[in-house]
């Protein structure tokens, strides 16, 4: 796959995903939901930490939430340099198509992400009881590296309380799925899963094509 392919990839993956932020950015108050199917609703939430909304400064506790806001988006940022170079480097490497598109779309999530927590902060107004404004008069919600990560699809598959003959969980009530995500989330899992699902044939080496002349050298007569 030609670097030329990754990127219209990485193009396509990104406008949707900022295209549907933006959207419901600009539509949807923080928490509000609508209801598409009994299994899909679109809801507005936004994630200041990591997945599952860990922050940093759950773990160390002499670290402020916006201390550990700026040093989650750095993070963001040097992991997402590293993997431009990595899809670079397996382009020029001629390796597998699937291994390429794999970095390509994980790629374009973590950079999806990445410019929420740049940008949104100082682009959009407070979203908290009110649909939020681009580039407000009074500035925005936040800082340059400080804004939060708008997640928007919920899918509430199933809930209801568990048979008591189960063991640990039974009687208790339980619902899957409950995170809230967006479609930079989407873009990274699907491309994790294809390199642990497809191990082999991402990381082997891509198929050479055989020329006349190889075939002639190969095979003289």
């Amino acid at each position: 796959m030609s670097l030329k392919k990754a990127s219209f990839i990485i193009i396509v993956i990104l406008l949707i995903d900022q295209i549907s932020k933006v959207y419901i950015k600009t539509h949807f108050q923080l928490g509000e939901d609508v209801r598409v199917f009994s299994w899909f609703k679109i809801a507005f939430v936004e994630n200041d930490g990591m997945a599952w909304g860990t922050k940093i400064s759950d773990f160390v506790s002499f670290i402020s939430d916006e201390s550990a806001k700026l040093i989650l988006t750095l993070f963001r940022i040097v992991a997402v340099t590293g993997i431009a170079f990595w899809l670079v480097d397996v382009i020029k490497k001629e390796k597998s198509k699937t291994l390429i598109f794999a970095i390509s779309i994980i790629f374009a999530g973590a950079l999806g992400n990445i410019i929420d927590s740049v940008f949104y902060g100082v682009l959009f107004s407070d979203s908290v009881m009110q649909v939020a404004t681009f580039l407000p008069e009074n500035g925005g919600y936040a800082k340059v590296f400080h804004g939060d990560v708008v997640d928007m699809l919920y899918f509430p598959i199933w809930s209801g309380v568990m048979p008591e003959s189960l063991p640990l969980i039974g009687g208790k009530y339980f619902s899957f799925f409950d995170p809230v995500f967006n479609v930079a989330d989407m873009a990274i899992s699907t491309g994790i899963g294809i390199l642990i699902v497809f191990n082999k044939r991402a990381f082997g080496d891509a198929p050479k094509i055989e020329t006349p002349d190889s075939a002639s050298h190969n095979n003289p007569t």
